[in-house]
């Protein structure tokens, strides 16, 4: 099963200047435990916002530069060629950014995101989820608090 998750404010804003444009402790808590022991696909530029690789997951970045080499990463230069080295994995995860999850969307059969209760100033955007393909399955809400500056919702979309 292979899964698409995010975060996205109201209107779909991911971030701005490779970064997130808000901080949810407990989304990152809940990233953790979904993709620790699982690939992780991402772009070079979401790789790259990374002080280091994350533990116990098995980094996949996808590029267009032909001799990019970063350690701890395995360099591949499409999704579908890091979709064959994760398919041993029952559930590789796709983790951004805006430009794979685009060309993700064909792809996932899950998509677990966490929709923050704002709009934002951003420059990369998450895909809109068509109806006619996607079935909200899960919701669980939370409250803004003194952790957590908006309130946001864990939702999960299974392909129909």
């Amino acid at each position: 099963m292979i899964t698409m998750i995010a975060a996205a404010g109201t209107n779909n804003e991911l971030g701005k200047d490779n970064d997130l444009v808000w901080h949810l402790p407990d989304d990152f808590k809940r990233f953790k435990l979904l993709t620790t022991g699982h690939h992780i696909i991402m772009g070079r530029k979401t790789f790259e916002t990374f002080p280091k690789p994350l533990p116990n997951r098995i980094h996949i970045v996808i590029t267009r530069t032909k001799n990019y080499q970063k350690e701890g990463a395995t360099i591949v230069h499409s999704l579908q060629e890091a979709l064959e080295i994760a398919k041993e994995d029952d559930q590789p995860f796709i983790i951004g950014g805006g430009e794979i999850y685009n060309l993700g969307m064909e792809y996932a059969d899950k998509i677990e995101l966490t929709r923050v209760q704002g709009t934002f100033d951003a420059d990369t955007f998450f895909p809109e989820i068509p109806e006619s393909q996607w079935q909200l399955t899960n919701e669980e809400f939370h409250n803004q608090d003194e952790r957590h500056k908006f309130a946001f919702s864990y939702q999960t979309f299974m392909r129909k």
